[in-house]
């Protein structure tokens, strides 16, 4: 069995241009429009060598589908291949009656210089008729208009905005048909919904648009820039409106013939709900914001205390063990100072690594200079497992410039990340080019600050090993399974 082409390997094999493909691309940005005031499947199709090919397929979500199996890298049957083969000739629509299942096909070419470079064929479900109710007349009239203007190049336009957007209005949603002059010619029920939501209590049937939705009552703040030219069809383009605490997303598309313009659709979606959500989202993500940068202050007010309690402490080793407290209770403070100042539950590793390593670099005792670099990438991470690598590399690089290079030297961190069994694996080494391990050095017999990293590598599910270099220095690695980025 031959397997199933994609889109991309259609377009590949079709021999058309770049432009020609861009404009295909372009056509299937926005065809669910025509697909759902159609009721009706489409399918495109490009010419092979063995006859037309599909390579895109959209079903309506107004009603019925004509196909359930989808068409993508099907050839066209020989009824079918017959109206596509008109169509791409003729440059012009040409409709069909009772093709396999179907009660009307429509093929549209699309064109591009004078030549054709795809043809879209309209499907509509076995039984039913489109003409039985006012908005159905409507919707077919519009379907029919959308697809004389995908032939002559007029639909869609390269700087118009499609309907992919989140948010973005769609059939379903409402639909208002303009005159040229900015007249209500029809809408729908939702669309009518829609205008009673934001405060519109008159007809809207034969009212201009443009003053019924500038004449609402309690409209909230400066209105969006774009509504003017929206609401009179005059450009294909999309503003909101608020009034009275309700909102609604408005996008125009204008009706053309040879450039002149004969009216426009306007769709138009209560977003009352999709704003609320958003602002709750945007208050939780104040909310968690907050929550780091107290967090951060109060560490520091800790780390703070720490350092006027090692002022007051006479005895070396307890103003070392409040001076090492103190460092180790920034590392975490700086954690959440990167958490508050980002819009994600995320922290950016990276920037807490360059900013540790050269915290440490600057306060280091030091008789020599010090040269210190990031290598790599430790990716983003969770507040909880950046935390702890925080603190095994603030550990790991404080016993390199103390243990490793006191009189000066370099040292290295190299990060590497990657994706295995449903996580990552972050791998991490410190090199130092100082006088290496110390005789019979035993991680297990070591201080606390050896302690503490092994202990937060176990908790990472990761392993470490410390190992002398053959041309001189120490390095450290360890590994941690961190939770993959969603």
């Amino acid at each position: 069995m031959t397997p199933v082409r994609t889109t991309t390997e259609v377009f590949a094999a079709s021999g058309l241009t770049q432009a020609e493909v861009e404009r295909l691309r372009l056509v299937l940005e926005d065809w669910q429009l025509l697909a759902d005031l159609g009721f009706c499947d489409l399918v495109m199709w490009v010419c092979l060598d063995e006859g037309w090919v599909a390579v895109a397929h959209a079903r309506p979500m107004t009603g019925p589908m004509a196909f359930v199996d989808d068409m993508i890298g099907r050839h066209a049957f020989d009824d079918l291949r017959e109206v596509i083969d008109a169509a791409a000739d003729a440059g012009q629509c040409i409709d069909a009656d009772g093709l396999e299942g179907t009660t009307k096909v429509a093929a549209v070419p699309v064109r591009l210089g004078g030549r054709t470079v795809g043809v879209v064929t309209r499907h509509q479900p076995g039984g039913r008729d489109r003409s039985t109710s006012p908005l159905e007349r409507t919707y077919g009239e519009l379907t029919d208009m959308l697809s004389e203007m995908l032939v002559r190049g007029e639909w869609p336009s390269a700087s118009a905005p499609t309907g992919q957007r989140r948010g973005a209005p769609r059939v379903a949603d409402g639909v208002i048909q303009l005159d040229e002059r900015g007249e209500v010619l029809f809408a729908s029920p939702n669309a009518v919904s829609a205008m009673r939501r934001l405060g519109h209590d008159g007809q809207i049937l034969g009212a201009v648009l443009a003053q019924a939705i500038g004449g609402l009552p309690r409209l909230d703040g400066p209105l969006d820039e774009g509504l003017a030219i929206v609401v009179m069809g005059r450009a294909a383009w999309r503003a909101e409106v608020t009034a009275g605490g309700q909102a609604a997303t408005l996008r125009a598309l204008p009706l053309t013939r040879g450039g002149a313009r004969q009216g426009a659709i306007v769709l138009i979606r209560d977003i009352s709900d999709l704003r609320h959500r958003d602002e709750e989202v945007l208050s939780k993500d104040q909310t968690i914001r907050e929550i780091h940068h107290r967090v951060k202050n109060n560490l520091q007010t800790v780390a703070a205390l720490l350092r006027m309690q090692g002022r007051r402490v006479e005895d070396g080793e307890g103003r070392q063990a409040l001076r090492e407290a103190e460092r180790r209770v920034g590392v975490i403070a700086m954690v959440y100072e990167t958490l508050s100042t980002g819009f994600s539950e995320e922290a950016d590793f990276d920037e807490i690594a360059v900013r540790g390593l050269r915290g440490i670099i600057e306060v280091a005792r030091t008789q020599g200079s010090l040269d210190s670099r990031v290598e790599g990438s430790f990716g983003w991470m969770g507040p909880n497992e950046a935390t702890s690598v925080a603190l095994i590399l603030s550990e790991l690089i404080q016993n390199a410039v103390e243990h490793g290079v006191p009189d000066g030297g370099a040292i290295l961190v190299r990060a590497e990340r990657t994706a295995a069994d449903g996580e990552d694996i972050l791998r991490v080494s410190i090199t130092d080019d100082g006088a290496g391990l110390p005789a019979g050095f035993r991680p297990s017999r070591a201080g606390l600050g050896t302690r503490i990293v092994t202990s937060m590598v176990q908790d990472l599910r990761g392993t470490i090993r410390w190992e002398d270099n053959p041309q001189g220095g120490t390095t450290v690695r360890f590994s941690a399974r961190l939770r993959q980025r969603s």
